[in-house]
């Protein structure tokens, strides 16, 4: 059977650390690296309800998108939920790994996925990295659509009921730009490239307003919604790669938020 360190060692070839943000903590973050591994379960957020279904499940490795811990831990202590939950994860021996950014930039990662899965051409990294790799995504369209229609193909892709929309539904759209989550910040390499329009997971207001006065197309998925498909993908990803191992994303994870 594999160990803990096995899996980080294939984690480190399919989405290799150094693409990671500066401000970034992944890698193995939590657990003894020769941990035999019979159960894993991957999630996008280590939350109560993702570490209650791994105790309960048996779990010996939790590949989570968002680190745990994130930052500088201090103290560790059942006074902050954060504390609480990095101790009972040490109490069951769970050990917990996370991709993080350098799965937002990797070969096969969240952002070309979502590329992909909006059927995009030429696609590349908007802000280039090595062999193809990358902060971002940006390619194009077989033909123009509308900025409506694009909302439509997301919402198809990503399996969601709402977006939200930044632009007039007729906006003509050929070019896009991909940023999952909280990526916003991409928003100026977008416009360098010349984007019609770009998808995020969510963004702050202003960028909101940049988008509408430079008029760039802005939709919004929802921070959930553009990232958790890729760690379903992620669970097949390593149950093809190990076997022997029960791998399953998270059964119990919910989006904080509800779309109304």
């Amino acid at each position: 059977m594999p160990n803990v360190a096995d899996f980080a060692a294939f984690l480190e070839r399919f989405a290799p650390t150094q693409l990671a943000e500066e401000w970034d903590n992944v890698g193995l973050l939590v657990g003894r690296s020769n941990r035999i591994v019979a159960r894993a379960m991957t999630c996008l957020t280590v939350t109560p309800a993702t570490v209650a279904e791994a105790i309960r499940q048996g779990v010996d490795l939790i590949v989570t998108h968002h680190p745990m811990p994130f930052a500088a831990t201090r103290r560790l202590t059942d006074a902050e939920p954060a504390g609480a939950m990095l101790l009972d994860l040490i109490g069951a021996g769970t050990s917990v790994y996370s991709p993080h950014t350098a799965f937002d930039s990797a070969r096969q990662g969240i952002n070309q996925r979502l590329a992909e899965g909006l059927g995009l051409r030429g696609i590349s990294p908007l802000v280039p990295g090595d062999d193809g790799q990358g902060t971002g995504r940006w390619g194009w369209l077989a033909e123009e659509i509308t900025l409506e229609q694009l909302a439509e193909r997301v919402k198809q892709f990503l399996a969601i009921d709402t977006i939200g929309r930044v632009g007039p539904t007729d906006l003509g759209v050929r070019t896009v730009a991909i940023g999952c989550g909280a990526a916003g910040s991409l928003l100026g390499d977008a416009r360098r490239v010349g984007c019609d329009a770009m998808l995020l997971g969510e963004t702050s207001f202003h960028t909101c307003l940049e988008a509408e006065a430079t008029g760039m197309g802005l939709l919004l998925a929802g921070h959930f919604a553009s990232e958790r498909f890729a760690v379903e993908a992620l669970a097949d990803v390593l149950a093809k790669e190990f076997p022997e191992v029960e791998i399953w994303p998270s059964r119990d994870e919910r989006d904080p938020v509800c779309w109304e």
